[in-house]
């Protein structure tokens, strides 16, 4: 029998120049495979909202990279994301038909090159722990597993009322907050920058950041959320958060009682928070609190970029969109 000869793939391009509804099928069709792989048959991963994706270009800026074939068709994609010295991909796709002929590895090599020279000291990302086949490929490429990141969710609450969110203020104390955002992340994770990610957030109007401030007024903590569906013309069922930064853990039953409020307020039936392993006293609060646990993830990293912890504050950073 001859061998079929590996298809030519050429890239990256800008993932933002594909057509929403070419990268949505591939999307779609290759994480739903994945799903079907880990016995997960009757799984169909739907299209992503346009609104998410548009965040996720300008949030990733150069790192959103697509690849085609030689007839031009979509074959590929990546979006490796840069939070100052914090970098790391998701999501990534290859076209079924062109996998196990090295795209995969191209793709994944050429996000750690952009993460590297934008100067990332932390590389990562978070795949399905279930599924050997990922984590074996990742592997090869020198990614290391580290500890499991559980989501759980809040019911939505009524509480003594949202939290401050950053969008609402005039523009001046907007500013003023938002650099306040950013030397909190630098003081518990030096270097780590997930101002961007705040910006095209209330830009794109997906979402807002929660601010908790002392008495004085002086910022304790915050947490980056989304709040539109994930599909386009759902209902929304939970409000996501992204990004949490807390200058000590004490405050965590502050943080679920703000994120249970702003849930309610935007019409959700739940607030979803992904806790990274190494705060095993942050998910016990959380749990203690009444929360639910839904889905995990393994979190990798690139050996010798893996991640701090924040000491006795608190740093949740979401490794997808």
């Amino acid at each position: 029998m001859t061998a079929v000869a590996p298809r030519r793939v050429a890239g990256p391009v800008a993932l933002a120049t594909v057509p929403l509804a070419e990268l949505n099928a591939l999307f779609s069709d290759a994480f739903s495979e994945r799903y079907r792989r880990d016995g997960m048959v009757g799984v169909r991963v739907p299209p992503l909202h346009p609104r998410i994706w548009g965040f996720a270009f300008e949030a990733a800026g150069d790192g959103a990279m697509a690849w085609r074939d030689e007839t031009g068709s979509l074959a590929a994609f990546n979006l490796a994301h840069v939070s100052g010295r914090e970098g790391w991909m998701g999501p990534l796709a290859v076209r079924e038909d062109l996998q196990g002929q090295g795209v995969g590895g191209r793709i994944v090599e050429a996000a750690v090159r952009h993460l590297r020279a934008a100067g990332c000291t932390i590389i990562g990302l978070e795949t399905m722990p279930r599924t050997m086949d990922n984590i074996g490929f990742y592997a090869r490429r020198g990614f290391l597993p580290g500890r499991v990141t559980v989501t759980v969710t809040l019911a939505a609450a009524i509480g003594a009322g949202p939290a401050p969110r950053l969008g609402l203020l005039p523009a001046a104390e907007r500013t003023a907050a938002l650099a306040a955002c950013t030397a909190l992340v630098d003081r518990l994770r030096p270097g780590a920058d997930y101002a961007r990610e705040i910006a095209a957030t209330i830009a794109h109007g997906i979402g807002d950041c929660l601010l908790l401030e002392d008495r004085t007024g002086r910022l304790e903590g915050f947490a980056l959320y989304h709040d539109v569906p994930l599909v386009e013309g759902r209902a929304l069922e939970e409000i996501r958060v992204l990004k949490v930064a807390l200058a000590d853990r004490r405050q965590v039953p502050r943080l679920a009682a703000a994120v249970a409020s702003q849930a309610r307020a935007s019409g959700a039936l739940r607030g979803a928070l992904r806790v990274q392993g190494e705060y095993g006293e942050t998910f016990a609060t959380l749990v203690g609190a009444g929360a639910r646990v839904r889905w995990t993830d393994l979190r990798m990293h690139l050996a010798g970029c893996e991640e701090p912890t924040a000491g006795a504050g608190l740093v949740l950073s979401n490794w997808e969109i």
